[in-house]
This record gives structure tokens, sequence and C-alpha cells, in this order.
């Protein structure tokens, strides 16, 4: 009978496998915990190879590699494992630099609802690609939240916030892996699952009539109006200032924005930022009307947060939109929520009798409308705060296909004007020569 192949330095032990390698000039060997398989030995192999030519180029972090192991302290090598919600509480400690106060409760929140599915209590090392592919499944399905004390199943989440999920852990995991808690990022080789791309529904004019008429105060008419006719994200909308609109010239510069946990920071991009927004005429019949209930307000020192970390600056602000005019309870603040105005448009919605859309095709409904029109995506994406028209392009471009016709009805219109007269032609026949 052939004796059984094993890969250089791959060895079997007690049933199971185990490699050997020279490290600081010993000969080392390391239980890999797996049985004897034609395709662990393999692995091990392959295992082996990566270990030896670590050593060789001086990247090899033994701690890393096999933490736990006894050799560690033979070497005087101090293992760097850690619990995997150590290492979350590490990661968020240090990423709250980085990022907005909002970005970071997003994060916060995810990392809260994986950890139970990955196991807090376990060594981040022992967590594996296997591991995270049935997670994500059971984050599409749904099927593990009775594990995690649910009494009811739970309707699986979406692809999108899969993806987010998967890919705010996989930089958590990365994180451990570029400091030696980990030897690799398990997350690596999953790649984000194919979406559906999601396209604009903006309200027709008709229902945009409609959406007004609902809505019963002068001042949410003029909100979602003035929403409509710009484009502003609705953190902008509500962080308005009348300091921020020259009416005389038409314009509107969006300087703040507010978000969900409840504080002004500078809009959302680069591009976005101190933007000016150029006017249409219904959009400043819009502000005149609202400048009858506000515009004489009382100002406000605001402060706003600033991208880089810890710095802030203050903003004086007579907010254009105040609810203390619309409630009488005296239990509103001087300037609407971002919770609250999403509540204000699903009510009007409801009222109006039309089909359910999200408050955020506000933002979209400008942009149709504006595409419609003939404006061009260079401008329209400038107005929205697109650092080019890229996105336009790629969140519009089926719509712009749809509306091809009506491209070519403007076109008509507007070159006809000047178009040279072209003389008939001439037709044959023997009178003619």
């Amino acid at each position: 009978m052939a004796k059984k192949a094993f890969p250089t330095g791959v060895e079997n032990h007690g049933g199971s496998l185990r490699i050997w390698f020279m490290y600081q000039g010993a000969r080392t060997r390391e239980s890999l915990g797996v049985p004897d398989t034609p395709k662990n030995r393999k692995i091990a192999g392959e295992l082996r190879a990566s270990v030896c030519f670590s050593i060789k180029t001086g990247s090899f972090n033994y701690a890393a590699q096999f933490p736990g192991s006894p050799n560690l302290k033979k070497f005087g090598i101090e293992s760097k494992d850690i619990l995997v919600s150590e290492l979350a509480k590490k990661w968020l400690e240090l990423k709250k630099m980085e990022i907005s106060n909002n970005a970071f409760g997003r994060y916060c929140s995810i990392v809260k609802n994986m950890l139970p599915r990955i196991g807090g209590d376990r060594l981040a090392s022992s967590v594996t690609q296997e591991d995270l592919l049935f997670i994500r499944r059971d984050l599409l399905t749904g099927n593990q939240v009775l594990k995690l004390g649910h009494k009811k199943p739970v309707k699986g989440r979406t692809v999108p916030t899969v993806n987010n999920y998967m890919g705010i852990m996989s930089g958590m995991f990365q994180f451990a892996a570029d400091s030696g808690y980990i030897p690799d990022n398990p997350f690596s080789g999953i790649s984000p699952m194919k979406k559906s791309r999601t396209e604009p529904d903006p309200l027709t004019r008709e229902e945009f009539t409609r959406l007004i008429d609902a809505c019963r105060h002068q001042q949410i008419k003029n909100m979602w109006s003035l929403a409509v006719y710009t484009g502003i994200r609705h953190g902008e909308l509500v962080a308005l200032a009348w300091e921020d609109i020259d009416l005389k010239a038409g314009t509107m510069v969006i300087r703040r924005n507010h978000t969900l946990t409840k504080e002004f920071t500078l809009p959302k991009t680069e591009a976005g930022t101190n933007r000016v927004i150029n006017l249409i005429k219904p959009a400043i019949d819009v502000l005149k009307s609202q400048a009858e209930m506000t515009r004489l307000g009382k100002q406000y020192q605001v402060e706003v947060v600033l991208r880089e970390y810890g710095r802030s600056e203050v903003h004086p602000c007579t907010f254009v939109f105040n609810p203390q005019i619309v409630t009488s309870n005296g239990l509103a603040g001087h300037h609407y929520a971002v919770g609250s105005v999403n509540q204000i448009w699903e009510t009007a919605m409801k009222r109006a009798g039309i089909r359910y859309r999200k408050a955020y095709q506000s933002r979209h409904t400008y942009a149709c409308w504006s595409l419609t029109a003939g404006a061009n995506p260079n401008f329209i994406a400038k107005q929205m705060g697109h650092s080019d028209a890229q996105m336009v392009y790629r969140v519009y471009g089926s719509w712009m296909e749809d509306n091809n016709q009506e491209q070519i009805v403007i076109l008509n219109q507007k070159l006809s004007e000047f178009a040279p007269s072209m003389p008939h032609a001439v037709g044959l026949g023997v009178n003619n020569k």
C-alpha cells in the first residue's frame, strides 16, 4: 500500500494535522486542530508556505497567526487576541474621531445589532468567513431573530441594508487585522450582493397640487413647495435661515444641515456646502409668503459642528420654518426636526389620497421636473449639491431616456426659432429643364 503523502512541513499528530517551520533558529510546531484529510493537507501545506514566506520577509506576526499558542510564551511574545466585544468597543472609540455624530450613531446601532449574531464573547480570531455568510443569510431572511430573544419572526432586511451592515463590520475586522489582533480579515472575499437600482418616483404635477392642498397650514404648504422647487435635502430644509436668503438676487445659500441626532452640521458633502441655489419664480413666491410669518422672528445663535474633529462654529439663524407658529401647545421648538418633517409628509400624502412615496421623493421630483424642462444636468447637480453630473446621470439616466420624446419637443421649439429656412426641392420634369 502506498504511503500517504504529506506536503512539506505538514504531519499527522494524533489524527489531527500540524505544521512545523523554523522560527528564530528553532524548529517550531503548531497544531491546526483539523482532521487529517486530503483537502485539509493541501490547505495546511499552503498555510505553512505562507508562514515560511512571512518569516523570510520579516512580516510574520506570531500572536496574530496563532493566538493562544503555548509557543508564544516560549518566544516571549504577548498574545494580542481580543474578544469581539472588546474589539468593537476599541474600534468605535477610535472611529468616533473620524466621522460625524450622526454617522457614529448609525455605526453604534449596527454594531449593537451584529454583536449577538457574531458572538461578543468569542475571540475575534475565531470568526470565519463561513460564520459571516450564514449571518448575512439570516439578516436577509430574518431566520436568526428567535435565537436572539425575539418572540416572533421578523421580516428580513433589504439587500442595501445588509450590504451596509457587512461593510461596516468589515471595517471593524480590517482594523483588527491591521492592528495584529487577527491574521486576516474574515470579510475579505465576501463581495456585496447585487441590488436593483431604485428608480426615482416623482410626483406628477397633479399629485403635487393635491399634496399642497392637503396641507392644512400655509407654512406646511410653503415647506413642501420649497422642497420640490429647490430639491434641497430635508436636513437642509429645516436648518434654513433667513440669513441665507437674498430674495432680491433670487438666491439661497446652503450653509448647514440638521441630523437625526438633533445637531447642526455642515451639509452632507463638500460640494453641497455653501452652494448657491438659484431660485425659480415659484420658489421666490413661496419664500415671500413665508416671510410674512417668520422673517421678523427671533434670531438664535446655533452651534454648527464642522468636519474637523472637535471644531464648531456659531451661525446666527432666524429659521425660515418655525413649528411654533403651527402649534399652540407651547412644546414646539424654534425649528423642525428631520423626523417630524417625514411625519408631516406622510400625513399630507394620506390626506391627499396619493400613492405613498417616501418624503425623499420631493428631491427626486425637483430633479425629474428640471430634466423634463430641459435643464442642463451639470446645473441640476450643482443645485442639488453633487460634485458633478455623474450622480444625476446614474440616478436619473433611465428617466432621461424615458423622456426623449419630450426633449424632441423642446428642441423643436427652441431650434425652430433660428433654424435657417431651406429651399424646397424643385420637381423634376420637362418644364424644369
